[in-house]
């Protein structure tokens, strides 16, 4: 995975809120878990980000459907990736605009491949919307580091890369990848970074559709709810940025197959089945909210073999 040195970063899709963080208010909305509630009828999240597994304290990120109507309203359901608490220092703040100009930073620095890597997502999501007619509506990230306020409730670090719905952004702490490869038994890498911040950006996509509203307020979980449909979307929307990431002009050449690999490893580890079987040492389907193993690499696999989003419908038929 290597960025065109040439390549012109912007610097500004992407905030660094980790020097100050907000007032600690607990977690978000101030349940135990982290559980993100709604707060209020246009601006919240429109729904509780759910927990999988809540009887043993681990979460995993996923969407929730929004009770709110309006279809491209942006205040549909919200979507995180799962996380202990992180017990490794972030990367170094610093301005972004000073250190990430180039593609050549991107390669040095973990704060500007987030940065190069949120270009590009967007760079593609941008020209596919106006493929269609549409009209792509940016969404920035925020760097945080132990907690931060955003327009879904205070969130900490226990809640991992999510989505906001409310103010359409990304939320993404960096202590997470460590933890994603060691307590998770990832292979890790930058490739599995991109897949992650890919995912949610996935989210931004099914919120700008208004795919969300589909969902409505039906947080069943289970091997087929809506709740994993819009996961395995969002990966397979993860799979299609791939797929064409070379087009937007920020990396050298196409992804090789051990950068995939790298996403492949990180969408096993986070399979509703594998942690079930790491936290409780059984496999329950009823309690799905994100898919297993095998449908997120899956899924992954037809975006980035296709790079196509419109073969991405997980709403039809069996997943």
């Amino acid at each position: 995975m290597q960025f065109d040195d040439d390549a012109r970063l912007d610097p500004s899709q992407v905030e660094d809120a980790r020097a100050s963080g907000p007032s600690p208010r607990g977690g978000p909305g101030g349940m135990p878990g982290g559980c993100m509630l709604p707060i209020g009828r246009r601006g919240g999240c429109g729904g509780c980000l759910l927990l999988i597994l809540a009887a043993v304290g681990m979460l995993l990120f996923g969407v929730v459907p929004s009770p709110f109507p309006g279809e491209e309203d942006g205040q549909q359901g919200g979507g995180r990736m799962p996380s202990p608490p992180p017990t490794s220092e972030p990367s170094p703040t610093g301005n972004l605009a000073e250190r990430c100009r180039t593609g050549a930073d991107a390669d040095q620095s973990e704060d500007c491949r987030i940065v190069g890597t949120v270009n590009s997502i967007q760079s593609y999501w941008r020209q596919a919307f106006a493929e269609q007619g549409r009209t792509y509506t940016p969404a920035r990230t925020v760097l945080f580091s132990q907690a931060v306020e955003t327009a879904c409730g205070v969130a900490d670090s226990s809640v991992g890369p999510f989505y906001c719905p409310a103010d359409r952004k990304v939320y993404l702490d960096l202590s997470f990848f460590n933890m994603l490869q060691r307590d998770f038994g990832a292979e890790g890498g930058p490739f599995a970074q991109a897949y992650v911040v890919a995912h949610e950006y996935g989210h931004h996509v099914q919120n700008l559709l208004g795919t969300m509203n589909r969902v409505g307020n039906d947080n069943r979980p289970g091997a087929g709810s809506p709740s994993v449909r819009l996961e395995l979307q969002a990966d397979c929307y993860a799979g299609v940025w791939a797929h064409n990431a070379v087009k937007t002009g920020f990396y050298e050449a196409p992804f090789t197959q051990a950068d995939i690999d790298q996403a492949l490893s990180a969408a096993a580890a986070v399979g509703d089945d594998s942690i079930q079987r790491r936290s409780q040492g059984r496999v329950t389907p009823d309690a799905f909210t994100h898919g297993t193993s095998e449908q997120r690499t899956r899924w992954f696999g037809v975006g980035y073999d296709t790079g196509d989003p419109t073969r991405c419908d997980t709403f039809s038929g069996r997943i």
